[in-house]
């Protein structure tokens, strides 16, 4: 291991002396040098999201299967999961909690010289192979939850990886601009949105000017959704469902469903920090531990009361309200599924909240158009406003819920009533709270990484880089 990075640094070398150098002019070359660190990293970044992506899709059919087959399970499997989640994280790598987007635009605020190890605190290797086994394991017990934003902050921690092995002398972009770039990657990947990855860099991830990065989130966007392509060929998210135009009280309809879902989006943020708040009073590892099985143990008994689609990331729920709606969804669904959202994600485990405020927000969008006797026929575009809304009320990052529905979805005719969605919702969830949740989260995780006094002595074999506490 300690001669990899003298291999490395060999080979980029070689590749600029044989094959650059000849061939370009001094400013592409130094374009070109800057950039192939992270065309190897997103290279990377589309394998791994493809394999991780495959192993969440299997622990979801394994809940679904224990749970069709023995729900009594959910009683024990679900706090046992829980509780399992939550001590790989608390043991090994406390940053490897919840969504990863707060930690990744925590990173780049953190990314400046003599900070290196507060972003190691937040965005190393140790943490995302920590992320990947917490989500899974609390995926396996029914936990709600996407694996979208844990992407985002494994893509981040592979390029910051790849950065950190760059040769003296190389000309390098900096560390903020890998991240930036690494998060782009790692949405692009999660979701095939190339769009949605770019978008999500100028809305979310940082206020620089775009010039200073812009070949860089380009390409790697373009290498790790091409890579991903590769192994799972050019899918859609949620294919193609068949829109239909709406006018006159349709479009008012449009506006209500923005309105409702954002706000009801803002709500659960506001939940969620709520929650983490009250919780900081458990400062002992035992009334922790407890809090954790207690919320396995409801949300256990809500897997048990309502089944399948009450646990999970919610992807086939959406699905079969697009493709095989009925008008028939209960409901209790949608407020057992906003809190299997907040108990799996106040447990302390591993997860994200993207795709599952996506199937929030389209259950919603369906019980509106109940209440308001919608055709069935009618529903998939007030689906598909509900889906923005919700989720932009969560993040607060209008344009790039839109543009990722609209790629998930191909519905290019829908742009502009998902456009308009996400703008009123994002208005109606400022009057419930100003700032975004994952900017709540980022703030907490600033000053988290800041009192490292409380940080031991790393594990043996790690890199003084790798440290991480315990």
């Amino acid at each position: 291991m300690s001669n990899s990075p003298t291999r490395y640094a060999r080979v980029l070398a070689w590749l600029d002396q044989r094959i650059i150098r000849p061939f370009y002019t001094d400013r592409v070359r130094r374009l070109i040098l800057q950039s192939f660190p992270f065309w190897i990293a997103s290279i990377l970044t589309g394998m791994v999201a493809v394999g991780y992506e495959k192993v969440f899709v299997w622990a979801e059919q394994v809940s679904f299967s224990w749970l069709a087959r023995t729900p009594g399970l959910a009683f024990g499997l679900t706090p046992l999961a829980f509780g399992a989640s939550w001590l790989l994280v608390q043991q090994w790598a406390p940053a490897a909690r919840g969504s990863g987007i707060p930690q990744v635009m925590a990173g780049i605020e953190l990314s400046n010289p003599g900070q290196h190890h507060r972003t190691a605190y937040l965005l190393s290797l140790r943490v995302a192979i920590v992320k990947v086994l917490s989500s899974v394991v609390l995926l396996l017990g029914g936990g709600v939850i996407g694996r979208e934003g844990p992407t985002i902050q494994i893509s981040a921690a592979i390029f910051r990886a790849i950065n950190k092995l760059q040769p003296a002398g190389w000309p390098q972009l900096s560390r903020q601009i890998a991240l930036v770039t690494g998060g782009a990657a790692g949405l692009a990947a999660a979701f095939n949105t190339p769009l949605g990855g770019i978008v999500f860099v100028v809305e979310e991830l940082t206020q620089m000017h775009m010039a200073r990065f812009r070949m860089a989130v380009f390409t790697a966007v373009i290498i790790a959704g091409l890579t991903a392509q590769t192994f799972l060929g050019p899918y859609l998210y949620l294919g193609f469902p068949k829109i239909i135009p709406v006018s006159g009280w349709g479009q008012l309809l449009v506006l209500l469903v923005a309105l409702g879902c954002g706000l009801a989006g803002a709500v659960f943020a506001k939940t969620l920090l709520w929650l983490g708040r009250y919780r900081q009073r458990f400062t002992s590892l035992a009334a922790q531990a407890g809090w954790v099985l207690g919320c396995g143990l409801l949300l256990g008994g809500l897997a048990y009361w309502v089944g399948s689609e009450g646990v999970g990331t919610g992807k086939p729920i959406i699905n079969r309200l697009l493709f095989q709606n009925e008008g028939n969804t209960p409901w209790y669904l949608f407020p057992v599924r906003f809190a299997g959202m907040v108990l799996s994600y106040s447990s302390g485990g591993a997860g994200g909240v993207f795709a599952t405020s996506l199937s929030a927000g389209a259950i919603l969008g369906d019980g509106i158009c109940q209440v308001f006797h919608v055709a069935v026929a009618d529903r998939n575009l007030l689906i598909l406003v509900a889906m923005v809304s919700f989720l932009t009320g969560v993040v607060r990052s209008p344009f790039t819920a839109a543009i990722l529905v609209l790629e998930m979805t191909d519905r290019h005719s829908a742009i502009f009533q998902l456009l308009i969605s996400g703008l009123l919702a994002q208005g109606v969830a400022s009057l419930v709270d100003p700032h975004s949740l994952y900017e709540h989260l980022k703030a907490g995780f600033i000053r988290e990484t800041g009192d490292l006094n409380r940080i031991p002595k790393p594990a043996p074999g790690l890199s003084a880089d790798e440290k991480q506490p315990g």
